[in-house]
């Protein structure tokens, strides 16, 4: 059990790091357009980010895919970048009489986008590993470390949201214009200083 903790709470401290702060930026992008009240569809689109890094964080700490790890680290920006992109041309519904709709192509997307962060994690839990005979309860508990930081990094971006749309009464396509444009533009520094640039 105290393996199965070590490795829940590695994963853990690996998203919600702020040294780290690259996937921290891609969930707070997911979650821009969106407020408490659309817990529903974020869940759905948090699930479809999971179920693409969870993938790839498998096979990769299997070692049955290989990449470079350069390119995977200027790859993960762009996606940022690119969600943060998407979210500027969302027509927000600024009345709760109007319906809202997202586009559906934001699921396959966070799913996608998923594998790439998913490679993303696999190099920081292989250097974890070491020599473990077994790698599946590790990987396993590490990945639901993972999930429970993510769902945190949500529930606080949700929250602030809330808070700056219904206490502050920003409106809701302000709000989402200052939060993307500020994602983006951190994203684009970390695009343009990545390793693989450098080459």
């Amino acid at each position: 059990m105290s393996d199965f903790f070590t490795f829940f709470q590695l994963g853990f401290q690996h998203i919600t790091d702020v040294n780290g702060y690259d996937h921290i930026l891609f969930v707070v992008a997911l979650c821009a357009i969106f407020r408490l009240k659309d817990l529903k569809k974020v869940a759905y689109l948090v699930t479809a980010f999971t179920i693409g890094h969870s993938l790839t964080l498998a096979l990769a700490t299997l070692q049955l895919i290989t990449y470079s790890t350069k390119f995977i680290e200027f790859l993960i920006p762009i996606t940022i970048f690119f969600t943060c992109i998407i979210n500027l041309f969302h027509k927000s519904a600024e009345r709760s009489s109007q319906k809202e709709q997202s586009s559906s192509l934001r699921y396959p997307m966070a799913m996608i986008f998923g594998l790439i962060h998913g490679m993303g994690f696999s190099n920081y839990l292989r250097s974890l590993l070491g020599k473990e005979e077994s790698i599946w309860q590790p990987l396993l508990s590490f990945n639901l470390g993972l999930e429970v930081g993510q769902l945190l990094i949500v529930a606080a971006s949700l929250l602030l949201s809330s808070l700056m749309l219904d206490l502050l009464n920003v409106k809701k396509h302000d709000w989402n214009l200052i939060l993307s444009s500020a994602v983006a533009g951190i994203s684009l520094t970390l695009i343009f200083s990545a390793e693989f640039l450098k080459a």
